[in-house]
């Protein structure tokens, strides 16, 4: 337990210097590489046709937007 407590603590100490010199220097986060566009990949999926689950997942937002543009089309 004595252990569990030190890191804890450790950890807590850690976190408020980093949000302390956040606060001081007032700059913005950002990220250290620039992300997936430096790598020269549009999207997080970079495979040429979608799996089956994004292809359901993709349907069934379209439904959804055309239910709920039909609802407001009848009222």
């Amino acid at each position: 337990m004595q252990v569990f407590l030190l890191t804890l603590v450790m950890l807590l100490v850690v976190f408020a210097a980093m949000s302390i010199g956040y606060l001081v220097k007032k700059k913005s986060i950002a990220g250290s590489c620039g992300g997936l566009g430096a790598l020269g990949i549009d999207k997080a999926c970079n495979c040429d046709s979608p799996c089956d689950k994004r292809l359901e997942r993709e349907r069934q937002a379209r439904v959804a937007k055309e239910q709920a543009w039909k609802q407001n089309q009848i009222i």
